[in-house]
């Protein structure tokens, strides 16, 4: 089964295809030969997955699935949330986020937050979603040099590392797009066999 995954994030690439191996073909935006940027303009994280996976299916009239992903801070009321990619301006930049965050959280005892994955799904027309949640809390500093995003400051339940202090099959087991992708993954091979 070919999917095409509606990003240009190599990063969330690489996380999926570690986990299907070779169950299913994923075709990235830029394999397709898709250069733009689908616009997140929603204040949910499943309207803006939707938006994704429905303009790509539009396009290419393949079956594809996208991805919105969210940190969700107590402390900060639910933010960054929708805006996490740009919680510090346009530019999208990793660093001045965390640096935002950080600087919100100084002498702030609640830390507790967690990350939101929503996956949708167009697949023969008909859109389902899956939902993958990460809880945890906001590290002090920045630890680690792996991953992307907020993951060197972000310490899920039940380890003692930030994200970006794993390796991918480590991250996955914890990870809230590990745990959609699981369901993806589920679901996907429940529509294999029923069909062979």
């Amino acid at each position: 089964m070919t999917l095409v995954f509606a990003t240009n994030n190599d990063n969330k690439v690489r996380e999926i295809r570690s986990m299907l191996g070779d169950a299913f073909h994923i075709v990235t935006l830029q394999e397709a030969g898709i250069d733009i940027d689908i616009p997140e303009p929603h204040d949910t994280l499943e309207a803006n997955a939707l938006e994704k996976s429905a303009t790509i299916h539009r396009m290419t009239g393949k079956n594809s699935f996208s991805e919105d992903t969210g940190l969700e801070i107590d402390a900060l009321n639910g933010e960054p949330g929708v805006l996490s990619a740009r919680y510090a301006g346009e530019q999208k930049s990793a660093e001045d986020n965390m640096t935002k965050v950080l600087q919100l959280l100084e002498n702030q005892p609640n830390r507790k937050a967690r990350f939101r994955t929503v996956i949708s799904l167009i697949l023969e027309g008909q859109e389902y979603q899956f939902e993958g949640i990460a809880e945890g809390s906001i590290l002090p500093a920045r630890k680690g040099g792996k991953g992307f995003g907020y993951d060197p400051i972000f310490q899920p339940e039940g380890s003692t590392k930030a994200f970006a202090e794993m390796d991918l099959a480590e991250k996955n087991q914890f990870s809230h797009r590990g745990k959609a992708f699981r369901k993806l993954i589920d679901f996907l091979q429940q529509q294999q066999h029923g069909k062979s």
